[in-house]
């Protein structure tokens, strides 16, 4: 039975990722998961100076999620190669790294200092505010998109992955942009814009009034745009949002996607990852799937 699955030329010994933010860089959870059996572990998000990241309280939970406005609170770039690539090499797993900034220059610089680490692959988040652009996220215009993919692209030494933002009018156009502008692959989607209001304080549950809204109420858009991005583009797409089972992971590969992250699953059950990598083995063990590649994109 293979499990194997290739992102540009990156060969993963299994489809199954961690999300970007929700998963540390991997040491907070080295405890309770192996990390020689995940595809892959996405760092959080790394820029090129620390980020203090947004004001306290950061974090609500909501029916079917939670709603996080963390603002990408990161150590910077020097701490996270002195520290953290250094862990994850001692592991058999590929090592992709989120890279974050406010602008074009900044996410440039990241990928600069990373050109020369032993690091995987690239994921590009472009759902930070454009500081240059009146605040509109990188990804919520497909200009910006292109623009920064082909700038990134110019730059980086490993495969790049650019993660699309979900608050657009239409997903198959930003997935256009990024591929047009020489993205390797996509992940998507990122969380989606929400609110919560505490009614007994009548004030917001977040400081930022708003944040991102992820877990099981986003995945049935999340599979609908990425069944909508793989018949839109050629490239390979990592799927993401809500997925908690093996069941939840497969409705993304048979949407279309070659690999899935798992995120806010992550904070309910730390060994989620490690559960739905052995769920799809004995759903392919049941229904006689010799290899993996077979579902990826199977449902049309």
């Amino acid at each position: 039975m293979n499990m194997k699955v290739n992102l540009a030329g990156v060969e993963l010994n299994n489809p199954v990722m961690t999300a970007s933010g929700t998963f540390g860089s991997g040491e907070e959870y080295s405890e309770l998961v192996d990390l020689n059996r995940l595809g892959a572990v996405v760092t959080k998000g790394v820029a090129n100076i620390p980020w203090a990241g947004n004001p306290t309280p950061r974090i609500a939970e909501t029916y079917g999620g939670m709603i996080n406005a963390i603002g990408l609170q990161n150590p910077g770039m020097d701490v996270f190669i002195q520290r953290d690539i250094p862990f994850l090499k001692k592991y058999d797993t590929k090592i992709i790294v989120n890279v974050c900034g406010k602008t074009t220059e900044d996410y440039i610089e990241v990928v600069e200092r990373l050109s020369d680490e032993p690091v995987d692959m690239l994921e590009i988040n472009i759902s930070c505010p454009n500081v240059k652009e009146g605040g509109i996220a990188f990804g919520q215009d497909p200009k910006a998109v292109e623009a920064i993919t082909r700038e990134v692209k110019k730059y980086a030494k490993q495969p790049v992955i650019m993660k699309l933002s979900p608050n657009v009018t239409d997903i198959t156009v930003m997935a256009k942009a990024a591929e047009a502008g020489g993205a390797d692959v996509l992940s998507m989607i990122n969380t989606l814009t929400g609110m919560k209001i505490d009614v007994n304080r009548r004030t917001f549950a977040v400081a930022n009034k708003t944040g991102g809204l992820s877990g099981p109420a986003i995945k049935p858009v999340a599979v609908r745009m990425v069944y909508q991005a793989a018949c839109a583009v050629k490239i390979p797409i990592i799927g993401m949002g809500g997925i908690m089972t093996a069941e939840d992971a497969l409705e993304f590969i048979l949407a279309g996607a070659t690999a899935v992250s798992v995120g806010t699953a992550n904070f309910v059950n730390p060994y989620a990852t490690t559960e739905i990598i052995a769920g799809i083995e004995d759903y392919m063990i049941k229904y006689q799937i010799e290899d993996i590649r077979e579902l990826i994109g199977a449902v049309r």
